[in-house]
């Protein structure tokens, strides 16, 4: 779904004419992770600031919307599904967060070891997402 985003974006930049360097043909990873990166944060930040803002306007007290929910009964596939999609951008801002980190050292700067650790970062973040969905 996001190669055809891209792409979608590229194709858009070659019709309209404009100047080569503001359209990028080919997608690097490390560029991609970058954007989600930023992308996370923001998801997260608005995700707190609606959970706090419900908080306080929603009539009920948390456990009454989580009996709510369990009231539904959701089968289990799709609870988990819920928590790894809730959990993935947690992992993985932090993950490239600590390579960002690593990079302000000034480590892991040649463009073979960047694409290592962008691997490095979304196999972990995968990883330790289906470990914290399942519990």
């Amino acid at each position: 779904m996001a190669v055809l985003l891209l792409r979608h974006v590229g194709r858009h930049c070659l019709r309209a004419h404009l100047n080569p360097q503001l359209c990028v043909k080919n997608w690097s990873l490390p560029m991609v992770m970058s954007i989600c990166h930023r992308g996370t944060g923001m998801a997260m930040a608005g995700a707190v600031s609606l959970f706090g803002l419900s908080s306080l306007l929603l009539p009920w007290n948390f456990e009454s919307y989580l009996e709510f929910v369990k009231s539904l009964s959701l089968g289990p596939a799709l609870i988990y599904t819920a928590k790894f999609a809730l959990v993935f951008p947690l992992t993985y801002h932090a993950g490239n967060g600590i390579r960002h980190l690593m990079w302000d050292l000034g480590k892991g700067l040649a463009i073979p070891q960047v694409y290592q650790s962008g691997v490095a970062v979304l196999v972990l973040s995968v990883l330790s997402s289906v470990v914290l969905a399942a519990m």
